[in-house]
């Protein structure tokens, strides 16, 4: 009975991991996979993506085209539900809404969480992103190098399936033979982007994405993700032979029936259940884990929110991954005598370093993507190509006026038009109707391309979130208060991308839509929307400036571990979800050792 209600969990587990997304998922995949009991709690509701995804549903088809709204911001064919930047019924708190000091909360009530909606972007972290702080002087070290994380890295592409290449550069690691998929074909635009990007002088290289193009290699990859372990090794030969190929059909946004693309529900979630050591309960809304006499973590309560019962569930380990930001509320409202200031939070660093990745976008069209013929770009749902920084030795010698880089994603080709794609062209047409409005339509359909810059954050005093005083959602529990802001880095970053963005456009013989953005306050992303928030218990080696140590373990409660983004030390310009996956896998073998030796 793998999907249990409140009523019929077992008396106790093993572990208790809160949370179904990329860290609740490989958490409980990797524990469950070498015999632990493991009850998951999901604050959202069941979902299946084989039944739901809207597959080969072309925006025709949909309300407004499919085109965003307040309730689906984007689009109607996206996979979350229950969720966005507003969740009714769950506030939040801002301490400003000012554009370069407003933090944005994007969550998904869902099983599998943002795994559903990501944009499966897997890119390692860098030697230089485990010691930044080595490096400049700002910000914090982790207590881990890459060498110590770079295996987890190997066993986590191997399992989800990421398409990609080694190109050899610059803190842009390579993965061992056998661990990357082929990378997609470019489309037309992207050709030009790349040649045209050479000429000033930056690299543009096949992305890596959590996309299979070609089958997993079943035969092989499932002993080296579990030496030793023959049950485990044939749950996931016979999952990866069930997972087929990419169709290059469908948005990977609204989720994926034929399990081609990584999601916590397709990929980590069947196996597991598998075993047999997996119960998941959904609509359980955890808001506080208990304590022993002994200052140990026994379990935790939480809400039936489809009966607003009060429940508890009791195991030996307690696994926070429910994200970085409600992970850090649950702590915070988990006080008592012995934390009276939030659980786990001698150091008083629960909540504190909050980061977001830095963004800045422009567009622009391309006359001489103008008149191609028919082609079906819509490809692999974006990122073929992208641009690692590149200005790593001019960063260092201070030359750039900003210590942290940024990552370049871009897009454009013909793909599957919706209402919108007739819409806003009075910049290159200055208004027409009738017959000239459907030339211009045709002539400049396709013929547009976009870039968006994402970078590193440097951890700051000003960026956290704390209970709020008053606030509660609908079940009475306290919310959280978010205070932001960004350091002239991030905005010196901002205002570096929109130049460069201008000069690939003009480069590529375009025109950009729009002013470029001098000013980095105005150039900059709100904190929070690039859905890349990690820290509020960061890890390090020292108790007293961080909240947990190099295994995810809390420095306070020995067996309460924090698995998701919470965790990060710093934020660099690489996607967070496959550094996530990779400390939580490392951090739930820590877990199993400790457990077999009786230390949990």
């Amino acid at each position: 009975m793998p999907f249990v209600t409140a009523e019929n969990q077992k008396s106790a587990y093993d572990v208790i991991v809160i949370g179904s997304g990329a860290a609740g998922g490989q958490s409980a995949y990797t524990l469950c996979m070498d015999g632990a009991k493991v009850l998951m709690l999901e604050a959202g509701r069941h979902y299946t993506p084989e039944a739901e995804s809207p597959m080969f549903r072309t925006p025709d088809m949909a309300p407004l085209g499919g085109a965003g709204t307040p309730d689906k911001p984007f689009g109607f064919y996206d996979a979350t539900v229950d969720g966005g930047w507003q969740v009714p019924g769950e506030p939040y708190v801002r301490n400003s809404e000012e554009d370069a000091g407003r933090f944005e909360w994007w969550r998904a009530r869902m099983l599998g969480g943002r795994t559903n909606h990501w944009g499966r972007i897997s890119l390692r972290n860098g030697p230089y992103d485990f010691k930044p702080h080595s490096r400049d002087g700002l910000g914090f070290d982790w207590p881990i190098a890459y060498e110590d994380i770079a295996p987890y890295y190997d066993k986590v592409e191997l399992l989800i399936g990421v398409y990609g290449s080694n190109e050899g550069l610059e803190n842009t690691p390579n993965s061992p033979a056998g661990c990357l998929l082929p990378p997609p074909t470019p489309i037309v635009s992207d050709y030009l982007v790349r040649q045209r990007a050479k000429l000033l002088g930056i690299p543009v290289i096949p992305g890596h994405r959590a996309v299979l193009t070609q089958p997993l290699d079943f035969r092989n990859s499932p002993a080296r993700l579990h030496p030793g372990n023959t049950k485990a090794q044939k749950i996931i030969a016979e999952e990866m032979r069930s997972r087929a190929t990419c169709l290059w059909a469908t948005p990977c946004g609204s989720g994926c029936s034929v399990r081609a693309n990584y999601q916590s529900t397709t990929v980590h979630l069947p196996p597991a259940l598998k075993t047999g050591n997996l119960d998941i309960t959904t609509d359980a809304m955890v808001y506080e884990i208990t304590l022993s006499a002994e200052g140990r973590a026994n379990g935790v309560r939480f809400l039936d929110r489809t009966t607003g019962k009060q429940r508890h569930a009791a195991a030996r380990v307690v696994i926070l991954a429910a994200s970085a930001c409600e992970s850090v509320r649950i702590l915070l409202n988990s006080k008592s005598a012995q934390f009276p200031q939030g659980l786990a939070n001698s150091s008083g660093k629960v909540g504190r370093y909050l980061m977001d990745t830095v963004g800045s976008g422009v567009g622009g069209q391309i006359p001489l993507l103008e008149g191609l013929p028919p082609l079906n770009e819509d490809a692999a749902d974006g990122h073929q190509l992208y641009f690692p920084w590149w200005l790593y030795q001019e960063q260092h010698a201070g030359k750039l006026g900003f210590a942290r880089g940024y990552h370049i994603e871009f897009g454009g080709g013909k793909r599957m038009p919706g209402y919108g794609t007739a819409a806003g062209l009075e910049w290159l047409t200055g208004g027409s109707y009738g017959v000239k409005f459907k030339q211009d339509v045709r002539r400049y359909y396709g013929s547009f391309v976009w870039f968006d810059g994402r970078g590193e954050m440097i951890p700051n005093e000003q960026s956290f979130c704390e209970i709020d005083s008053s606030v509660k959602d609908k079940w009475g529990i306290p919310v959280l208060r978010f205070h932001w802001q960004w350091s002239e880095h991030e905005l010196q970053q901002a205002a570096h991308m929109q130049k460069t963005f201008a000069q690939i456009i003009d480069a590529m013989g375009g025109r950009t839509h729009g002013p470029i953005k001098t000013d980095g306050a105005k150039a900059i992303a709100p904190g929070g929307s690039i859905i890349h928030e990690v820290g509020g218990a960061i890890m390090g080696p020292d108790a007293s400036k961080s909240v947990t140590n190099q295994w995810c373990q809390t420095w306070d409660v020995k067996n309460l571990f924090i698995t998701d983004g919470a965790v990060f030390a710093s934020n660099a310009d690489k996607n967070p979800t496959l550094t996530i996956m990779a400390l939580a896998w490392r951090a739930a073998d820590h877990i199993l050792e400790r457990m077999r030796r009786k230390e949990l």
